[in-house]
């Protein structure tokens, strides 16, 4: 399992390269200055050309690049805001806690909400409430998040003022935040835990339960949904780490310092740094998210355990006696 882990930890690797060098292309095709945002309107052409040199700007865009990695792999710098001053290390790792509390929040409550309608609406197939259900998930899959957290401020804080709109005072602030998050990816589970069940559901084991009289309640959750969790739980493994980096809006409109905050500001302020840091960590988190994900199949599918971490030896037949 340890070889496992530190196989798919050293594939993270390449990943950010990637990302990496995708970011640093649209920098150099960009044309943007960073010492226009950095000085003064009133600063002179010399000067400008001092920043640049300051900063490296003007050596080219692959020693720049391999500058960046070699700081980040060996003092873990992510550079300095242009705007702030500040090291955007730090700058993200402050904000990291408001987004991973967003993200988890919004999961608990699609995995509460939306196992149960996915289990509802595979035992109720073809029925009312099943296409009810599956009406409900599309619905809110396609709602404009921005356009759903005006809507959820315009009711509860401004006609209702039961929700402040903005801030992290206390539980409230959190309240329309992680349903806005959640709505989208509830109806994805919905709709995976209901197709993942309608499989196993038509197995022949689940007739020969049913033949043996057993009660339906037991072969929907004892056989059923204990059998379909592999597809349940690597889609709820994608949302948590699409959440981690998708919600950039959501925490714009209820004004959480947050990384997707922090990410939107740096796009409008043009600070390069702070948004290629945000990318980077980003990044990193969805991939220890999906590494999580693999190991979690192993406690839910011990067959998953066998072909992952199996080392596929062979006893040897020994000889009979004579």
């Amino acid at each position: 399992m340890l070889r496992y882990v530190i196989k798919r930890l050293l594939l993270i690797i390449p990943v950010i390269l990637g990302v990496l060098i995708i970011v640093f292309f649209f920098q150099t095709v960009s044309g943007d200055d960073p010492v226009d945002q950095i000085l003064t309107e009133g600063a002179t052409e010399a000067m400008k050309e001092a920043k640049r040199e300051e900063l490296g700007l003007n050596d080219p865009i692959v020693v720049q690049f391999g500058r960046y990695v070699w700081k980040f792999v060996s003092q873990g710098d992510l550079g300095t805001s242009y705007k702030s001053g500040q090291p955007v290390t730090g700058e993200i790792m402050s904000r990291f806690p408001t987004t991973i509390k967003l993200a988890l929040g919004s999961v608990l409550l699609s995995i509460i909400i939306g196992i149960p309608l996915g289990i509802l609406a595979a035992v109720k197939q073809y029925t009312p409430t099943d296409s009810g259900l599956l009406a409900f998930s599309v619905l809110s899959a396609s709602l404009p998040s921005f356009w759903f957290a005006l809507l959820l401020i315009s009711l509860f804080s401004v006609k209702l003022g039961w929700l402040p709109t903005s801030g992290l005072g206390t539980w409230k602030n959190w309240v329309m935040p992680v349903i806005v998050v959640s709505v989208a990816s509830m109806s994805n589970i919905i709709r995976v835990t209901r197709s993942s069940m309608l499989e196993t559901i038509r197995q022949d084991y689940i007739r020969t339960a049913r033949a043996k009289g057993q009660a339906e309640y037991v072969i929907v959750f004892d056989h059923v949904l204990r059998n379909s969790l592999i597809p349940i739980v690597s889609a709820i493994g994608n949302t948590l780490g699409i959440q981690l980096g998708g919600s950039l809006i959501v925490e714009s409109v209820f004004g959480l310092p947050g990384i997707g905050k922090y990410a939107v500001d740096a796009i409008s302020q043009r600070n390069f740094p702070s948004l290629l840091g945000s990318v980077v960590i980003l990044a990193i988190t969805f991939s220890l998210v999906n590494l999580l994900v693999d190991l979690v199949y192993t406690v839910v599918d011990p067959r998953v355990k066998t072909s992952l971490f199996g080392k596929g030896k062979k006893k040897k037949p020994t000889a009979g006696k004579a």
